[in-house]
């Protein structure tokens, strides 16, 4: 028999504002029984949802169940920046380029799809523009070193025929009320969400064909005969199959040990402002959304509803392979966010930050997902490497495929990766990685 005992579960440090300010509409159940199922999905994320509607869809007369270990959205999938990016980019590589114009015309297609997997779950449910906004997106320059990033990136794009647009520094204060950019480059592709509302939407619209049990954490999971078994705290679920929506914490389950880098980003939110606060248009547009020309500079974006807004700002990366990082770490890049905050808008020093929180991601070395059958009947959709809110739906959309038997061209591409590549051993990956991200946050300079 094979028994996996999980002895550790992921910490999320801090409150996140998306979450903070999300209502939500339905009740949390958590599992209180042993149950039996035709499928059963850990992970109630991007990749669990996502491969639980999928799997709605091509399996409509079956039982499928998802547990969440604490509540839908108040983990990494409610998070992050809200950026779901068609473009591809890699962190690892500290720029954004095209080194192979027939592989990222791939991704970009694949990121497309699950994009339009996304807008099909905004319109059968509904979803506002606030919470699912298809405005594009901006790389946003603040020195000499970024306008050269954007205009390789420009290039790069020429190449493989992908739209875009150069903003000059007026363009750019004219968005963003702010003198800080001397340029940016438009591209139109990208849907701008708020993902814990995105997340409790598709989990309330499932809940009718999908039994989600949240506060329910996989603690076991073994093969007993034809079935897997997962035991919680107080009930368990028997299923054939089995897909781990779980990222990087799908090495606790005994899988791609020693592949995974588990990364830590910071973000902090403010409180909520109306523009005659703080006289003139210090804020530019309603809504604005932008990534840095260097990818390890700050993720800065503009939300507004009913007349009032906030500003996300997102910095800093760190490696952190105990799954958790301290509510001091989280303080001191706060405090670092608000300089960062303040030189952008130093007309709004006064307003606070309300909310700061880590969110955790996943990378490889290779830049490809952890994904596949990985034991009979139990399969991987996990490591999105840096674009979670796309990569993880796909890698969700994709497993449903793959242990439904639902071939498809786009399937045969998705598995049609390496496996993640091997790190070095201990200490020397906590040193090696962290090292490069810091030289890489210095790099970025005035972009951070």
């Amino acid at each position: 028999m094979t028994r996996h005992v999980i002895k550790r579960l992921p910490i999320d440090t801090g409150v996140s504002g998306w979450e903070a300010i999300s209502e939500r509409a339905f009740p949390a159940t958590a599992l209180e029984h042993d149950i039996t199922a035709d499928w059963l999905i850990v992970g109630g994320g991007f990749a669990g949802l996502s491969a639980a509607r999928r799997l709605s869809q091509l399996r409509p007369e079956d039982k499928i169940v998802v547990l969440e270990a604490r509540e839908v959205a108040k983990g990494p999938a409610g998070r992050n920046s809200g950026f779901m990016i068609d473009v591809p980019h890699n962190l690892s590589s500290g720029e954004y380029s095209v080194a192979d114009e027939e592989a990222t015309k791939d991704e970009i297609r694949q990121n497309r799809l699950a994009i339009s997997f996304a807008a099909d779950v905004a319109a059968e449910y509904g979803l506002s523009r606030e919470t699912f906004d298809p405005s594009g997106k901006v790389n946003a320059a603040a020195s000499e070193r970024g306008l050269g990033l954007n205009d390789n990136y420009r290039k790069s794009l020429e190449k493989i025929g992908e739209e875009h647009r150069v903003l000059d520094a007026d363009q750019m204060r004219e968005m963003t009320g702010s003198r800080y950019y001397r340029g940016g480059l438009y591209t139109p592709g990208a849907v701008m969400i708020q993902p814990a509302d995105y997340i409790r939407a598709l989990a309330r619209g499932l809940s009718s064909k999908v039994a989600i049990h949240e506060h329910s954490p996989v603690l076991e999971l073994s093969r007993e005969g034809r079935s897997w078994k997962a035991k919680s705290g107080r009930g368990s679920v028997s299923a054939p199959k089995v897909i781990l929506g779980v990222n990087g914490h799908i090495q606790s389950f005994g899988h791609f040990r020693g592949r995974l880098m588990h990364i830590f980003t910071y973000a902090s939110m403010t409180s909520a402002f109306s523009q005659n606060e703080f006289g003139g248009d210090v804020t530019g547009a309603d809504r604005w959304a932008l990534l840095p020309a260097d990818p390890m500079g700050a993720t800065v974006r503009k939300i507004t509803t009913d007349g009032r807004s906030r500003i996300v700002i997102r910095t800093r990366f760190t490696y952190d392979p105990s799954l958790q990082v301290s509510e001091k770490r989280v303080a001191g890049v706060a405090a670092e966010q608000r300089r960062s905050f303040d030189a952008r808008f130093p007309g709004l020093e006064s307003l606070p930050m309300e909310y700061s929180w880590a969110g955790a991601l996943c990378l490889s070395r290779n830049h490809v997902p952890a994904f596949g059958e990985v034991e009979e009947g139990l399969f991987s959709a996990c490591c999105e490497n840096g674009l979670g809110t796309v990569k993880s739906t796909l890698a969700g959309m994709m497993a449903a495929d793959l242990a439904a038997g639902a071939g498809s061209p786009e399937l045969d591409r998705y598995r049609n990766q390496p496996e993640p590549s091997k790190l070095p051993p201990e200490p020397f990956a906590w040193l090696g990685v962290n090292s490069v991200i810091r030289f890489q946050e210095l790099r970025a300079g005035r972009e951070g």
